[in-house]
C-alpha cells in the first residue's frame, strides 16, 4: 500500500479517464444522432425552399436515397466538416441572405455529386463513354429533381 498521497493521485487518474471516456462516448453519440437526424428528407424540407426540391425527389426513381447519399461525402471524416460547413451558410443564407428561386450547387458540391453517381451506378460507367462532359448532371440534372415548375403547377403544402 502506497501513501495517501499516492492512492488519491491513482484515484484522480481514474476518474479523469473515467469522464474523458464518458465526454468522448457523448460527443460520438451526439455526433451519430445529429448525422441521422440531418440526413433525412424531413429535416432538410423543414426549411421552405426545400419543399419543392424534396417533394420532387420523393417521386424520383431516387426516392429510397436520403438527401446526403447523393449531396455529401461518404467518408465520415470529410462528412462531418462538410455538412457543418455547407448547414452553417444555409442557414446565415435563409435567415439574413437572399435565396434565390433555382439553388445552384457549388462546383465543391457538384464534384461531391459526381462521385456519388460514379460510386452507386458503376455498371453505367464501365458500359457508357463518361466523356461527354465534366458531370453527370450536365446531362442528368432532372433525375433526381425535376425542372422548376410553373407556380401554377407545383404541389402545396400538406397535399
Amino acid at each position: 500500500m502506497g501513501t495517501l498521497k499516492d492512492r488519491l493521485k491513482s484515484a484522480n487518474k481514474w476518474t479523469v479517464m473515467f469522464f474523458a471516456l464518458l465526454v468522448a462516448i457523448l460527443l460520438y453519440s451526439g455526433t451519430a444522432i445529429s448525422m441521422k437526424a440531418t440526413d433525412t428528407a424531413e429535416f432538410c424540407s423543414s426549411c421552405h425552399v426545400m419543399n419543392e426540391v424534396v417533394r420532387t425527389h420523393q417521386i424520383s426513381t431516387h426516392a429510397n436515397l436520403t438527401c446526403n447519399d447523393c449531396h455529401a461525402p461518404h467518408d465520415i471524416l470529410s462528412k462531418i466538416p462538410f455538412k457543418a460547413k455547407a448547414g452553417a451558410k444555409d442557414i446565415y443564407i435563409n435567415t439574413f441572405g437572399e435565396v434565390s428561386d433555382v439553388i445552384q450547387s457549388t462546383s465543391k458540391t457538384k464534384e461531391i455529386v459526381n462521385q456519388n453517381c460514379l460510386n452507386c451506378h458503376d455498371m453505367t460507367n464501365k458500359n457508357v463513354a463518361m466523356d461527354a462532359k465534366d458531370f453527370c448532371i450536365d446531362c442528368h440534372q432532372t433525375v433526381p429533381h425535376f425542372g422548376k415548375k410553373p407556380i401554377s403547377e407545383r404541389m402545396v403544402a400538406g397535399e
